[in-house]
């Protein structure tokens, strides 16, 4: 179990990522990858990947990345730099702006755990060649295996942000801490989260909690092993459906559904999931039965313009990044 310590200053310093993370994405979809993990929600996404790299050209490349992600266990710190809030490109440029010492640490850990290829002894010494054929190859498997689907990504990690947010309003910055439940556990000033693979404790010491939702973290939330670094915890969020890439957006159902968005009731509807709604505060919103709202958003859900996430015995409804283009349009 992972124990981390708050302060009260910690719990007014925590907060929600503004967005899903690219470079965490990427590294816990490597770890899905690889895993056994059988959610038939990903299966799709785990064969098309899978093909993929077998059939890149260049698939040698992506030998010490995956290496350097194993299904299970450590992996190297220096992969999510804490800068990759601000973007994949800023993210890229961390680690390859990374010190030989935090390189030679992280490699040795890992080294204790996995096999690792002969690159990794250069990457070790920190070389610019072997960083960059590193970031090379997350650059080449990002746009392989998350860019594809990454609408769908920023779906789940809003419609959970919305969660938090609401959890926030109504208890605080503890009813938010309280609200990542049952994965965690919040008591009294220490949140616990289960299931965790080590034993240890993370004291925050003032630097309060950043809090990332991930789509691709399977089940177990995961923090960084340096508790130096700024503290971070990234938590699994719902998936909501299975990974269609975006590209076939066009060809699917979708397309149907959205010539039944058409009437001043669904506009509305829309509106009203701007900022997270439930269905019967939509349907006091906009004074229609909960019946009839229930059925506006489920036009809209099959759309691809809304997702639904049920949480005890209400359903909150948020936008996904095409039902806000659609609204901002």
């Amino acid at each position: 179990m992972l124990k981390i310590i708050f302060s009260g200053e910690d719990v007014l310093r925590t907060r929600v990522a503004p967005a899903a993370d690219p470079l965490w994405e990427l590294v816990l979809s490597l770890h899905l990858l690889q895993g056994r993990s059988r959610d038939p929600m990903m299966t799709t996404w785990r064969r098309t990947v899978a093909h993929g790299l077998r059939t890149d050209t260049d698939a040698e490349q992506y030998r010490l990345l995956l290496a350097l992600n194993p299904p299970r266990g450590y992996f190297p710190d220096f992969l999510t730099p804490f800068a990759s809030r601000e973007g994949f490109q800023a993210g890229l440029d961390a680690i390859r702006g990374t010190s030989v010492d935090m390189l030679r640490r992280d490699l040795t850990l890992l080294a204790g755990e996995t096999t690792l290829p002969s690159s990794a002894t250069s990457l070790a010494r920190g070389e610019p060649d072997t960083l960059h054929h590193l970031t090379d190859a997350m650059a080449r498997y990002q746009s392989l295996a998350v860019t594809p689907y990454w609408s769908r990504v920023q779906a789940a990690v809003e419609a959970d942000r919305a969660r938090r947010a609401r959890a926030m309003l109504d208890g605080g910055a503890e009813g938010l801490l309280a609200s990542l439940r049952p994965n965690m556990r919040w008591v009294s000033g220490v949140l616990e989260v289960l299931d965790y693979p080590d034993t240890r404790e993370l004291h925050l010491d003032g630097r309060g909690l950043l809090l990332v939702p991930s789509f691709f973290c399977s089940r177990t939330p995961v923090a960084l092993v340096d508790p130096t670094l700024p503290p971070v915890l990234v938590y699994p969020v719902d998936r909501l459906a299975g990974l269609t890439p975006a590209s076939g957006a066009a060809a699917s159902p979708q397309g149907e559904a959205l010539a039944a968005l058409l009437g001043r009731t669904r506009s509305r509807v829309l509106q009203a999931a701007d900022e997270g709604c439930t269905t019967g505060e939509m349907a006091r919103r906009l004074r229609i039965s909960a019946a009839a709202a229930s059925q506006h958003t489920t036009v809209l859900r099959n759309a691809g313009l809304l997702v639904s996430r049920r949480d005890r015995n209400t359903v909150l409804h948020t936008l996904t990044p095409l039902g806000r283009a659609v609204l901002d349009a």
